[in-house]
């Protein structure tokens, strides 16, 4: 403890944090890439993710005159998540529609649809989904069988009955998809935007040749990897409280949980992170070598977080190895802070993980800068 405290008081040190702080943001356009991106990006982001389905179109091929399937395709026409409905003549048009993607879905109704119905018999429509866009093709089969389960009750003259079952949605009540969004989007930029300021730092070193005056130079190896991380940090958690900001105030996502237990978090998570980005940094020969780095590293730890599907879903070994991912954990965190105000106990079970990954990350990013220094 003495020892690092030595460090960080070293006047060595603090000219290299100093140094790195100016070489990330020595110019406006340095600045510029550092902070307007992510920023820019959860705007777009938090409206383009969803699985929502919105604007869709729906082809109908109608075999029957009567009135129950006009009744069922006036209701498809005016439902909110509809955009257009195209009336086709013939199978091959309704095949050339869902090939060129003009439609998401068709509806085919047999020519004793409305005759059924009418005999209290059940009457049976075909849906025919494009299943290149399965997510969305299912939801909006979802859709239209409710719809069809509404004309079948109107048509038995149903009287309104209260359900068995009464669902209530806890911590997002009108399933408002933004809510969850915007919290994981958070986190995974900030995940990239120190990985990537910190995966440059010693490549950009290396090719501009200042990296061989450390070689000569009396620097310690924990001194370049604090100079290193210090920066990595600070704008890091400028980002992403920047974010958090965003999502609670420009969003409006509730933020119920307590700020002063998500910031150790964020800390805990960004050192972890940068922990990875010096291990990339510090193998990189050159700033196009970390880039490719960055997201070789960056793109399989999104996808395995838990941020677009379940953990619980994938196989057991890609499930051990999310766990060794910091945003599989701080997705947890922030998500929870902002939604259902998670306890302490439920923190402190995803922050210690995060010890131990930046805890092993930069231990193996010294040892890594150590045998470049030698």
């Amino acid at each position: 403890m003495r020892r690092l405290f030595n460090t960080f008081a070293n006047a060595r040190l603090r000219a290299q944090i100093v140094k790195e702080f100016f070489s990330t943001l020595r110019d406006p356009r340095s600045r510029l890439v550092v902070f307007a991106p992510p920023l820019i990006q959860l705007l777009v982001f938090a409206f383009a993710t969803t699985l929502e389905v919105r604007n869709a179109n729906i082809a109908v091929y109608n075999h029957d005159a009567g009135h129950w399937s006009y009744e069922m395709e006036a209701r498809v026409g005016a439902a909110e998540f509809v955009n257009k409905v195209y009336t086709v003549q013939s199978p091959d048009e309704l095949r050339g529609m869902i090939d060129r993607r003009q439609v998401i879905a068709a509806i085919d109704f047999p020519s004793d649809f409305s005759r059924n119905i009418a005999a209290g018999r059940t009457g049976t429509a075909q849906v025919i989904v494009d299943g290149r866009r399965s997510n969305a093709g299912q939801i909006t089969a979802g859709y239209l069988s409710a719809i069809a389960a509404d004309v079948s009750a109107a048509a038995r003259k149903d009287t309104p009955r209260a359900s068995p079952v009464v669902v209530r949605n806890w911590f997002n009540p009108n399933l408002i998809y933004r809510w969850f969004v915007v919290p994981g989007l958070s986190g995974i930029l900030v995940f990239f935007s120190a990985l990537m300021i910190t995966a440059l730092s010693i490549a950009r070193e290396r090719e501009l040749g200042t990296f061989d005056q450390l070689l000569v130079s009396p620097t310690t190896t924990l001194e370049i990897i604090v100079a290193k991380t210090v920066p990595a940090l600070a704008i890091g958690a400028v980002l992403g409280l920047a974010m958090i900001a965003a999502g609670a105030f420009a969003f409006r996502i509730p933020f119920t949980g307590s700020f002063w237990l998500l910031l150790p978090s964020l800390l805990l998570f960004i050192l972890s992170v940068v922990g990875i980005g010096l291990m990339i940094s510090s193998v990189s020969a050159t700033q196009q070598q970390a880039i490719l780095g960055t997201f070789a590293v960056g793109v399989p730890a999104v996808l395995m977080s838990g941020f677009a599907t379940p953990v619980e879903n994938m196989p057991e070994v890609l499930q051990w190895g999310a766990q060794m991912i910091p945003l599989t954990h701080f997705l947890v965190i922030v998500d929870g802070t902002f939604l259902k105000a998670m306890p302490p106990a439920d923190i402190l079970a995803n922050t210690w993980p995060l010890s131990v990954i930046a805890l092993v990350t930069l231990t193996m990013a010294t040892l890594l800068v150590r045998s470049r220094l030698q």
